[in-house]
């Protein structure tokens, strides 16, 4: 359950935002998934609606409907926080920055790797005691 500090600063952040319950279309719907028959009984996942923007958000990470209604609200406030000031969220540039690790590195850069792996291991080998050899 959600705590009375966390429901009032929800609030506060979504009235600097300018959003307003009324504005606000709000569907809950039976879930899908994986979890057997429970999941297609309840209507525990969150539909909002933000009517201004359009902008639309889906949760259903909870069993909790309250719970799931309160993270719909954070994920709104997320998206139209990033929609007003333009800059990509810290999640957004978290899935960027593991597409850059997870891209295939081009023949220059892979011949730049091997390059300096060579030269590092050259200076290894004059770290060693004379005498010694592999």
């Amino acid at each position: 359950m959600v705590g009375p500090e966390k429901r009032e600063a929800m609030q506060r952040r979504m009235a600097a935002l300018g959003i307003r319950e009324e504005d606000l279309l709000e569907k809950f719907i039976r879930g899908a998934g994986s979890g057997g028959q429970k999941i297609n009984k309840t209507s525990s996942c969150v539909y909002l609606k933000h009517l201004p923007t359009g902008v639309e958000v889906k949760c259903q990470a909870e069993r909790s409907r309250a719970m799931n209604r309160f993270i719909a609200r954070r994920e709104l406030c997320e998206q139209l926080e990033e929609a007003q000031l333009g800059e990509k969220s810290a999640r957004q540039q978290a899935i960027e920055k593991i597409r850059r690790q997870k891209r295939r590195r081009s023949r220059r850069q892979r011949q730049r790797d091997v390059e300096k792996k060579r030269r590092h291991g050259e200076k290894k080998a004059q770290r060693r005691p004379p005498g010694t050899s592999d």
